[in-house]
């Protein structure tokens, strides 16, 4: 494998519309192995024959498994925020409906365990070198969160509630997975983390 990419890769020129629809494919090709079988099941050689890509040009896109399930996990992250936008989040209060999101969102990573695993397997291990690709993770949870509070000017308060309820989605996958946690369980500390959305408000009221 290649050796470790800088963890200040030079920002790449955009795609035309021909490594763009290539890039598609390399996608697919690794969420579909990691439905089949996690992490493991993600072999480099076998998502470059799946794209019909040449390996060199998938490490050109990839320069690593981590890189390409974290890039996976986020353009599944896309893929779920346009069907949440079709369908907005019910609720009185938006800590309601970031926790109805959320439980959505959580409930789609349900359905394919192993996708789930592969995905937030490779989140874990990253290092410096995936920053980009974490970051973009990281700016996809972020944008379904603010779209589910439905609040048009955040204030830094309610911004730094979106971070820790983020935190506590992801951990909330890691301790789903791992069968630390139940299904029961992830709602309650979801539901928890959304409340804080609300606090500054009331805080502020007094």
């Amino acid at each position: 494998m290649p050796a470790e990419a800088s963890s200040s890769r030079p920002v790449s020129p955009p795609l035309t519309e021909r490594q763009e629809a290539r890039r598609r494919r390399i996608l697919q090709a690794s969420a579909q192995l990691a439905g089949r079988g996690g992490f493991d099941a993600v072999q480099m050689r076998e998502v470059a024959e799946s794209s019909q890509v040449a390996l060199g040009t998938l490490y050109r896109y990839f320069p690593s498994k981590v890189h390409l399930l974290v890039a996976t996990m986020q353009d599944q992250l896309e893929h779920l925020h346009g069907t949440l936008r079709k369908k907005p989040p019910a609720g009185d209060t938006a800590a309601e409906r970031v926790a109805e999101t959320l439980m959505r969102a959580f409930r789609a990573l349900q359905r394919e365990p192993h996708l789930a695993e592969a995905m937030v397997r490779a989140l874990t291990f990253a290092d410096r070198s995936v920053s980009p690709e974490v970051d973009q993770v990281s700016r996809q949870t972020t944008a379904i969160i603010l779209d589910a509070t439905g609040l048009e000017h955040p204030t830094p308060e309610q911004l730094a509630a979106v971070r820790v309820i983020e935190h506590t989605w992801h951990s909330a996958l890691i301790t789903w997975l791992s069968g630390r946690a139940s299904i029961a369980q992830v709602r309650i500390d979801i539901e928890t983390a959304c409340r804080l959305i609300d606090l500054p408000d009331r805080e502020g009221g007094r």
